[in-house]
């Protein structure tokens, strides 16, 4: 399958800068595989296509305040950080992104507030990547405190507009509980606690990975040939509780939904023989792109996604290519909003 295939054009202004009034009440396109028709629906109509014994299984992961800004010593010039990855708790060494890129070298000083911490470059990774030791005496709850005071909510870099406090809410799933992400699991911010306690009334199960979602997840591809492509590791935990939720219902041909691309990723990677969901820790670097034979999960919840992404890739090898790339032009047609706080997929 080649890059090309996955290009389309995207008007600007579907690409959503704020999201639904309500979490529930973004729009939600149903696309059935089995007959290819597509329904225009509103999020919390997914009710009506779950029953009892039906399982969702949703990335927990939480994400942190991790964009920065810190000045250069001597110059003051202000300086942009990504925290991406914390490589060493001790001794508080991050891998982190910088911008602008090109005034940041080995042994340059930031810092960052009223001086409430200082860091020191000690290593180059890639042309934005540095790795940053944060020069701090105190416990490491004290640290992460600074951190969730100095750092802001790190929407992503295509919604122009400044951060506001209500994203600090908005741009986190209602079920977020393990800390470690640099983005969000899009398709989780659609679910209000209302709407899940309706789908818990109804019978259906929950299953909990942790996939902590880096940058890379949205890299862009820059090979035609999609078998060249090297994604980022990213950490997952998938706990054996999930692991009974999940085999439970698939022995009995229930619905098993990925709420999202890293829950899908998560659960891809550690299958037994059997074709059943395996406990694990550790990282994944899978790329799922079509044509792709799924063992797990028989239906998918998922945001719509920007043209040549991973993202949609993974998307057309689950919903089949032929008929999500038509489901992609139905929706610029219908005007759905696309990307982070964009509308909603169900793919069945």
């Amino acid at each position: 399958m080649k890059l090309s295939k996955f290009k389309f054009n995207l008007p600007e202004e579907l690409l959503a800068e704020h999201p639904a009034k309500e979490r529930d009440e973004s729009r939600l396109m149903v696309v059935h595989r089995d007959t290819g028709e597509i329904e225009h629906r509103v999020f919390k109509d997914i009710l009506e296509y779950f029953d009892d014994g039906d399982v969702m299984v949703m990335n927990d992961t939480k994400v942190f305040p991790a964009r920065m800004y810190g000045n250069k010593e001597k110059t003051g010039a202000r300086i942009e950080v990504f925290l991406l990855r914390e490589l060493n708790r001790e001794s508080f060494l991050w891998d982190v992104l910088v911008d602008p890129a090109r005034k940041i070298r080995i042994g340059n000083k930031l810092y960052f507030g009223d001086d409430d911490l200082v860091a020191e470059v000690i290593d180059n990774t890639t042309s934005r990547g540095r790795t940053l030791r944060f020069l701090f005496d105190g416990s490491y709850e004290e640290f992460k405190a600074i951190i969730e005071k100095l750092g802001e909510t790190p929407i992503p870099k295509y919604i122009k507009r400044e951060v506001e406090p209500a994203d600090a809410e908005r741009y986190q799933t209602v079920y977020a509980k393990n800390e470690g992400a640099v983005a969000a699991p899009t398709a989780g911010l659609h679910f209000s606690k209302h709407l899940l306690k309706r789908l818990e009334i109804k019978g259906v199960g929950f299953g909990y990975v942790t996939l902590h979602i880096g940058l890379g997840t949205f890299r862009s591809v820059d090979v035609e040939d999609l078998t060249k492509h090297k994604m980022d590791s990213e950490e997952f935990h998938i706990t054996e509780e999930c692991v009974q939720v999940v085999n439970e219902a698939k022995k009995k041909n229930k619905r098993v939904c990925a709420v999202g691309t890293t829950s899908m990723r998560a659960m891809e990677t550690p299958v037994s023989t059997e074709g059943l969901l395996k406990p694990f820790d550790g990282w994944t670097n899978k790329f799922i792109f079509p044509p792709y034979d799924f063992s797990i999960a028989n239906c998918m919840i998922t945001n719509f996604h920007t043209p040549e992404s991973t993202l949609l890739m993974m998307t057309a090898a689950f919903g089949g290519y032929d008929l999500i790339m038509k489901a992609y032009q139905e929706a610029i047609k219908e005007k759905y909003r696309f990307y982070t706080y964009g509308d909603a997929m169900l793919i069945i």
